[in-house]
């Protein structure tokens, strides 16, 4: 299982440049941009959903200031209807817990059944995320961590979603 000391490992060991910032454990994206985060209009926003037949299952990363309407979504994604996964599923399927939502947290699904999604805004930036829990953020560019995640093996599908 991959945690946050693994994962500046893995950052360190492929040269991937990253910055840094600690803070106190935060649950929502109001409770972040409290934390004095540079490019805090970076920091994404990630939704561990899946289909209600629980065949599927999905982690998607937007910008912050979005929304996912799930019904569009599922459009998209031609899947069944969506809905938000347990926080047994969410232990389950990527060693994580609530709150600390990532996706590098999809590198600890090793059955390689969950389907990464990320938003087209994120394409060319710099985005901030947890690593592997909400008492820090990283920024880095969006291009290593969907390159991260390709190399792991996992399916990646990129969405448009409205502001």
């Amino acid at each position: 299982m991959l945690d946050k000391k693994d994962l500046y490992a893995l950052l360190d060991s492929r040269h991937i440049s990253y910055e840094n910032f600690d803070h106190p454990a935060v649950y929502t994206m109001e409770e972040a941009r409290l934390q004095d985060i540079p490019y805090d209009e970076k920091v994404v926003k990630n939704l561990f959903l899946r289909d209600d037949k629980k065949r599927n299952y999905y982690l998607v990363a937007i910008a912050g200031n979005k929304t996912v309407n799930l019904k569009e979504l599922s459009d998209q994604l031609q899947s069944r209807k969506l809905g938000f996964s347990s926080e047994a599923d969410l232990w389950e399927y990527l060693k994580l817990e609530k709150g600390s939502v990532t996706p590098v947290g999809i590198l600890n699904n090793t059955q390689k059944n969950v389907i990464m999604v990320f938003d087209n805004d994120l394409i060319g930036e710099k985005i901030g995320i947890h690593p592997m829990e909400n008492t820090a953020t990283i920024i880095l560019d969006f291009e290593d961590v969907k390159r991260l995640i390709e190399e792991h093996g996992h399916t990646i599908v990129m969405c448009d979603f409205d502001e």
